[in-house]
């Protein structure tokens, strides 16, 4: 096992396109840490460079106690695992995972050994004599892993191992990454655009843009306190609720703003420094609105509630997520709705309650005013 640091790390093209900016990054000892981010973010660049698939530009990347950016890839301890599962046709899933291990020299029985260790870690045992055409897609990325383990790597790096998988085996290799992680205690980075996919494997997550680090955090950190409105707004399904305001008010635990039909929503956060006028974003996970029925306020029921009109309804089974229209605005709200009790019908009248506690506040710049930005660089 191994730690992972990388300072000030910068990956050109050229003279003129900069695909990494300067990233600096601590991945502790035996961590399963996720980068996640949209395409072209640059986490599979900085990936294939932990990897040493690319050269680094500047900057420093270590692996454990050396410098490792000049160090041969096959040297630096580490096992990567592909999007494509990358297995030689023409060989058996024995002699895949035993490749390495031949290569490097290994005796016949230590191979066989190894291999047999890890593919009844893996429930790999009855395919061993197959050739990968004969295996399913969980299964064949099952070898591809099975391949990188027996190596036992001080690092695993994972390329967007699952998106070649269908809904339920995703759900399935992702339980199967998490245990095998929890058993070989090593290093783990794995690389991701699915959100869902970060927040229920890594320990702590790294979101990229534009190949800049945006935040690094544990998974509940970064959902429930995002640094800036990228964050906010890709974690989370359905995503995050973004409400233009201005300020009509300020005091030392709150901020009143004004949505643009007119409404005033109060917003827990250190306000003695607003501006009365001032623009900002206001932002709601559809989970933390409250949908009730119209005329609840006016029973004195709810108080800070806004009138909406139902738009759409969404049936997920175990809930439903209802879009709703605030007077005065052209983007509509979703908000998540229990199974158990029945969604308003589209056109009817409700009544929608923002909780101050649950409600964000992004400045013009994208960052977070109402809650406390977390460091962009692992402590």
């Amino acid at each position: 096992m191994a730690a992972v640091s990388l300072h000030n790390v910068v990956k050109r093209y050229g003279d003129q396109h900069t695909v990494i900016h300067g990233v600096d990054l601590d991945i502790r000892d035996g961590e399963f840490m996720v980068f996640v981010g949209p395409s072209g973010c640059g986490k599979s660049t900085l990936l294939r460079m932990i990897a040493g698939l690319e050269t680094i530009t500047s900057g420093t990347l270590q692996i454990g106690d050396k410098r490792a950016n000049d160090i041969a890839p096959s040297a630096r301890g580490i096992a990567m695992v592909f999007q494509s599962y990358a297995l030689y046709p023409h060989m058996t899933v024995f002699d895949n995972m035993a490749f390495a291990l031949k290569l490097a020299g290994h005796k016949p029985a230590e191979i066989r050994a190894a291999v047999e260790r890890v593919a009844a870690t893996l429930q790999l045992t009855p395919y061993l004599q197959r050739k990968p055409k004969d295996l399913s897609g969980g299964q064949r990325q099952r070898v591809a892993i099975g391949r990188a383990i027996v190596r036992k790597p001080d690092v695993f790096l994972f390329d967007e191992p699952l998106s070649n998988l269908d809904a339920s085996l995703r759900v399935q290799m992702r339980v199967e990454l998490s245990r095998l992680h929890q058993e070989l205690k090593t290093t783990m980075i794995y690389v991701t655009h699915d959100q869902v996919e970060a927040m229920t494997l890594g320990q702590r997550i790294v979101v990229f843009s534009g190949g800049r680090i945006e935040q690094v955090g544990t998974p509940l950190a970064l959902y429930h306190r995002p640094a800036n409105q990228f964050v906010a707004g890709f974690l989370g399904s359905p995503k995050m609720n973004f409400l233009p305001v201005e300020a009509v008010a300020g005091a030392p635990d709150f901020i009143a703003v004004r949505l643009a039909g007119g409404a005033v929503v109060e917003v827990t956060a250190a306000g003695d420094d607003a501006v009365r006028g001032a623009r900002y974003t206001l932002g709601v996970r559809p989970e933390h609105a409250v949908l009730l029925p119209d005329g609840a306020a006016a029973a004195g029921n709810q108080a800070g509630c806004l009138p909406v009109t139902v738009g759409h309804v969404e049936f997920l089974g175990d809930q439903a997520i209802v879009y709703v229209r605030l007077a005065g605005m052209d983007d509509m709200v979703a908000v998540r709705h229990l199974a158990e009790q029945a969604p308003p019908a589209p056109g009817s009248r409700a009544q929608l309650r923002l909780p101050p506690q649950r409600c964000l506040l992004f400045d013009t710049n994208g960052n977070t005013v109402s809650a406390p930005a977390l460091s962009t660089r692992a402590a």
